[in-house]
């Protein structure tokens, strides 16, 4: 039986995989940029013209981003028997609802979403292998 856990935020996923033999874990990056635009007034003094600031062109570029970081996820994991996703912020649930969106196959594997902290190596590792046991 091979059970995968992964710990993810926006910038990394650290992959879990136990089975019976052994533990291994590595780390897949997401290689997404991170956008903080900022529009400046365009005059000091008060209702002159301002600065427009393009927010939809970021987050397109950001869904196309989170698309192929969760389209590499995807690839690393579909070998799996279960998998259950843990991280601090919504990134896990984003994965989820594209894994039952676009890889139907793998979306059925996944046993559970939990949110936690932001954690070290060996935390995530103890963390995986208490939620499979």
């Amino acid at each position: 039986m091979k059970n995968i856990g992964i710990w993810m935020d926006k910038e990394k996923a650290h992959i879990v995989v136990l089975t019976e033999q052994e533990e291994k874990m590595h780390t897949l990056y997401s290689e997404m940029e991170f956008f903080n635009p900022k529009g400046g007034s365009g005059t000091r003094f008060k209702g002159g013209p301002q600065d427009v600031v393009q927010d939809s062109k970021y987050l397109e570029r950001e869904k196309h981003q989170y698309r192929n970081y969760f389209k590499n996820l995807a690839n690393a994991v579909k070998s799996a028997d279960h998998i259950a996703l843990f991280g601090p912020a919504d990134t896990a649930e984003k994965f989820r609802k594209e894994l039952n969106e676009r890889y139907e196959t793998i979306a059925v594997k996944v046993r559970k979403v939990v949110r936690t902290d932001s954690m070290t190596d060996n935390q995530i590792k103890a963390l995986v292998r208490d939620f499979f046991s």
